[in-house]
């Protein structure tokens, strides 16, 4: 099977080569106001608005560094409706490809249920690389974000509750603004 690779952080992980549509240039971002952690905004691909995910501050809390080698990855991504979408994943240094058997990817010896995307680990020398699980990625909260009526209703904040859990919560803006009456 062929895979991505990239780095998040100081880190390699890999994708399913198979489940990326296009690799892209890091193009313009139209950033939306209060998104979520790692929702960074939407691009223009041929005349379509696509919902841009940062791989890096999802998953580490950073933002993505603007280097040469970074690119958005666009994905087939099902939504909350079931309905397939386009979805760009921003990550940084995707510059190689490998061929490996999923059999030769083994268990990290640790499960984190906050990271259910974190797959098996291919240990590469010198480091090793850790499949990246695109279909456990996004969170529900951001899954619900992810469809376009969803995008146009903002602005929105993710709001976690005392037992962890993460629910999203439009916000109403009303002007004082006699001229908006």
């Amino acid at each position: 099977m062929l895979f991505l690779t990239f780095q998040l952080g100081k880190d390699r992980y890999a994708i399913e080569a198979n489940r990326v549509m296009e690799v892209l240039p890091l193009l313009e971002i139209k950033r939306l106001p209060h998104a979520p952690k790692g929702v960074v905004g939407i691009f223009n691909l041929r005349g379509q608005p696509v919902p841009a995910l940062d791989l890096n501050e999802l998953t580490f809390g950073q933002p993505a560094r603007e280097r040469l080698t970074t690119r958005i990855l666009l994905i087939q991504h099902t939504d909350s409706d079931g309905k397939q979408r386009p979805l760009g994943l921003i990550a940084e240094c995707v510059t190689q490809t490998l061929r490996k058997e999923p059999a030769e990817f083994v268990s990290p010896g640790v499960s984190l249920k906050s990271a259910p995307y974190l797959g098996p680990v291919l240990m590469h020398d010198p480091e090793p690389i850790q499949w990246l699980r695109t279909e456990h990625l996004v969170s529900e909260p951001i899954q619900k974000l992810l469809c376009s009526e969803a995008l146009l209703a903002g602005p929105f904040e993710v709001v976690t509750s005392q037992q962890g859990q993460s629910q999203l919560r439009n916000l109403q803006i009303t002007s004082t603004n006699p001229l908006d009456m």
